[in-house]
């Protein structure tokens, strides 16, 4: 069942109002990511506040996930001596049927979950419809036939909850962002039809509509026609049960399956065709004789009309999950929709959800999935991250910074801000005090606060894209840019915060100046005094927060720190004299599983949690060096890479292999390794405009897949990325849609007054020929009126055609491949990771794993 938006409160109110100290912890589900680590900052920070004890619990994957039921959840349920209580998962089991996975569904048991209540917030799409219109436990009945929906608790329909729903009996929650309700009404109406839907056998025959005579036979000529013995519903219930071999995905979550033992009287009386009906409609005086009455179809009629629904109601579903993979509102800003529903915002939540949102952006998780993002030059109308959705999210979070950030007028404050809105980057604190979020206008560089400016723009994923600095002309680009802006090597090479006061001032007006001689027009965002803010919105600025005279960084580089926290082993580097990070030996892993490393993965989660809170920016900025030394790492081995033309180009994606090289241990992380494939993406992405003029695929550029070999365990870590992330789609169908809509509406109108134009010319000359007439004008109107509903029918077909086509455009399909392929050779591999783009495959199953796959659609 899922939770409204409007209703994102409910749930939260009524378990502040039931829990007390003594009452047991809720249980937290943390990704290893650092948008669920920011959610959990600010959940725990609404807990603590309200006095609710809870336990936090990190998971790397799916295998930690099942452990984690099977120890932590299971024993909360009433049946197994528990009390209940609730678990929150953050970033966790969105697309997988959390009921089995973590153990609540018992066998043999109707009534699961026993009081525990699973709240699911995740931004990876798609949903498991399970979770969504299913999962909450059944009401006894004492009528076998009852339909699931008539089972579900008071205030549950089709899943949704209503505002007359009690919690306490337990269930799975997803928490909705606007989508279920607004796009999945078709995989809503499929999944509920299955659920009451007996399963009916396939025999090999077709599903047609049953006006044929061979139909009309008696099905025990056909059975013994056909040499089998005709079996019973009962029967077909249990062999159904042995052979059932459907993704588990498309069934429900519940344990019931509760199957009556033959159709119900209303889905026979629904199996009546529109022509029978209206015999009865319109003889509804005279009762009708039994020549007259319409002939009963046949139980082999029945049969197949059902599994003709059976069949097409399975097609929606499996359309759906067969769509792609996506990334929908980031769960940090779910999060802090709960805080400001129940008046909690403040500054700190407000930062820990741009950081949470910058690093969506920064992981390359937009509304096509795991994809590299378009920049300006694209065909398409918007581009960027998450398209329309993240440009509106973002601008939330800036009025929401203006809103708890009030200048003081008349003070040095003031003074300061109207300096930062001209463009000067903010390095330092307002005052010893101050810990205020600001706008300012980064450009696009790499830790710029932390670096030199030289390092800062090599580093940069866009300079080194736009530049070609992989190669030795590209570096040269870099030098000259430097030269025309006046910044000398020696001087560019310091720490940019010791730079000279004059350069810094005028960094951003000599970068705006000479930007468009490098391709780099969106190198900088504009600022309020370039006319180009459209009344102050500073699109594109970023956010700063400072720490009184202790710090001051962006959300960037917070995200940056962050993500290198959780994905840079402490064992596998070591802190030398000069302050640099040197490579040391890493740990040992001689698991097959990758246990003891998803142990090390979760030992990073607390540092990196530990250097979130508030009173520790110490701890954030010790972690710098550590950024510093992975994007390092991330250059070298991309500028490798590239420049020894190491990158194949395969039937339907780009491929490179890293199998050797001193920072192949660092890749090892499926995170890390993402970041890289993203950096080469978007360097492919510009090699294409370069040759092409545009780029592949419909402008979404080819898709890249990227292995690093871990020797330790002998398996291969693979990511898949898309070309291009590219705009929002959904927001931009909806957007459409609504032009639609008004363009049906002006085409009705225009109808509407040719009809009575004609009506008027049809009067007129019947007032002058008489009544003779009158028969032939109106059989032509008629007609007219006809070929005009044809061609809006037509027209509407037309448009549901295109809608549904463009659902589905540019998403990231490497999930769905990476499994076929799995199913369809022997390769030993491994899907552990909440991103389904990522898999492991052994060493010696490579080749072939990359063979069949290269035969697979990877993006929509």
């Amino acid at each position: 069942m899922y939770l409204p938006r409007d209703l994102i409160s409910k749930l939260y109110i009524h378990l502040q109002s039931t829990r007390h100290p003594l009452s047991p912890p809720v249980l937290i589900l943390v990704a290893l990511e650092p948008d669920a680590l920011c959610a959990c900052r600010i959940l725990t920070r609404l807990l603590k506040n309200d006095y609710i004890p809870h336990k936090i619990h990190p998971v790397a994957g799916y295998g930690d996930l099942e452990r984690a039921g099977q120890e932590l959840v299971a024993p909360m349920m009433e049946s197994r001596g528990g009390s209940g209580g609730v678990v929150i998962c953050l970033g966790v089991g969105g697309m997988v049927d959390m009921g089995t996975i973590l153990s609540l569904e018992i066998e043999g048991e109707e009534s699961s979950f026993n009081g525990v209540e699973v709240w699911v917030i995740d931004s990876h799409r798609p949903w498991n419809l399970g979770n969504v219109f299913g999962g909450f436990p059944l009401d006894p009945v004492s009528d076998p036939s009852a339909s699931f929906q008539s089972r579900a608790p008071v205030g549950v329909t089709s899943g949704r909850i209503e505002r007359a729903y009690k919690p306490g009996k337990g269930g799975i929650v997803v928490f909705d962002d606007g989508d279920i309700e607004e796009e999945l009404n078709a995989e809503r109406d499929a999944y509920l039809s299955l659920v009451d839907m007996p399963d009916v056998e396939d025999d090999g025959e077709g599903y047609d509509d049953g006006d044929s005579e061979s139909e009309q036979e008696p099905e025990e000529e056909t059975a013994a026609r056909s040499g089998q013995k005709r079996k019973s519903w009962s029967d077909r219930d249990e062999s159904s049960d042995e052979n059932d071999d459907r993704p588990r995905q498309r069934r429900r979550s519940n344990s019931s399956n509760s199957i009556p033992d033959s159709p119900r009287r209303p889905v026979q009386r629904g199996l009546v065709s529109m022509q029978d009906s209206a015999i009865f409609s319109d003889n509804a005086e005279d009762p009708p004789s039994a020549a007259q009455l319409p002939k009963a179809p046949s139980a082999r009629a029945l049969r197949r009309r059902l599994r003709k629904m059976r069949h097409e109601n399975e097609a929606v579903l499996r359309k759906y999950y067969r769509m792609g993979a996506s990334y929908s509102e980031p769960i940090s800003a779910m999060i802090y929709s709960l805080a400001s529903e129940l008046g909690r915002e403040d500054n700190d939540l407000l930062w820990l959800t741009i950081v949470g949102v910058t690093s969506m952006e920064l992981y390359g998780r937009s509304s096509a999935g795991l994809a590299v993002t378009v920049r300006s030059g694209d065909s398409r109308p918007i581009t960027g991250w998450m398209g329309v959705r993240g440009a509106r999210i973002r601008q939330l979070l800036r009025d929401e910074v203006r809103r708890l950030n009030p200048p003081e007028l008349g003070s040095r404050d003031a003074r300061v801000t109207a300096a930062e809105s001209a463009g000067i980057i903010p390095t330092t604190a307002r005052s010893p005090e101050d810990t205020s979020i600001r706008l300012s206008p980064e450009p696009k560089f790499l830790l710029i606060r932390h670096w030199s400016l030289y390092d800062s723009m090599l580093h940069s994923p866009y300079l080194f894209s736009r530049l070609r600095i992989w190669s030795e002309n590209g570096v040269k680009r870099l030098h000259k840019l430097l030269a025309k802006m006046g910044v000398s090597l020696v001087q560019c090479k310091q720490s940019y915060t010791h730079m000279d006061m004059q350069v810094k001032k005028e960094l951003r007006t000599k970068l705006l100046k000479y930007a468009s001689l490098y391709n780099l027009d969106d190198m900088v965002p504009a600022a309020e005094t370039d006319g180009k803010d459209r009344g102050g919105a500073k699109d594109g600025w970023s956010f700063v927060r400072s720490w009184g005279w202790r710090a001051t960084l962006s959300a960037q580089d917070v995200g940056v720190v962050i993500g290198a926290l959780l994905e840079v082993s402490r064992h596998s580097t070591i802190i030398g004299v000069d302050g640099h990070i040197r490579e040391s030996q890493a740990q040992d892993y001689e698991d097959d599983e990758g246990a003891a490393e998803a142990q090390d993965w979760i030992s990073r989660f607390w540092e990196a949690y530990d250097a979130l809170e508030k009173s520790s920016i110490d701890a954030l900025k010790a972690g710098l060096p550590t950024a510093q030394y992975l994007h390092r790492a991330i250059f070298r081995t991309g500028t490798s890479l590239i420049g020894k033309r190491q990158i194949k180009h395969l039937h339907a994606f780009r491929m490179c292999v890293i199998k050797d090289g001193p920072d192949v241990s660092l890749f090892t992380h499926p995170s890390a390794l993402t970041k890289l494939a993203l950096w080469i993406g978007e360097a492919l992405a510009e090699q294409e405009k370069d040759a092409n003029g545009k780029l592949a695929h419909g402008g979404r550029g080819t898709p890249l897949v990227v292995a690093s070999l871990n020797e330790k365990r002998g398996v291969y870590l693979i990511v898949g990325t898309g070309g291009g992330g590219g705009p929002d789609l959904k927001f931009l169908d909806r957007e459409n849609a609504k032009a639609k809509q008004a363009a049906k509406a002006t085409k009705a109108q225009e109808r509407e007054l040719r009809r009575q134009n004609r009506r008027k010319i049809r009067e007129e000359k019947r007032a002058a020929r008489g009544v003779a007439g009158d028969d032939e004008y109106e059989e032509d109107d008629t007609e007219s009126e006809a070929s005009e509903s044809d061609s809006d029918s037509d027209s509407d077909a037309e448009d549901e055609q295109e809608q549904g086509k463009d659902r589905g455009y540019g998403l990231n399909k490497f999930g769905s491949a990476f499994q076929d392929v799995v199913s369809e050779t022997k390769a030993r591999v491994r899907i552990d990771s909440f991103e389904h783009c990522v898999v492991e495959v052994r060493k010696e199953d490579l080749t072939g794993f990359l063979e069949s796959l290269s035969m697979k659609a990877v993006v929509g």
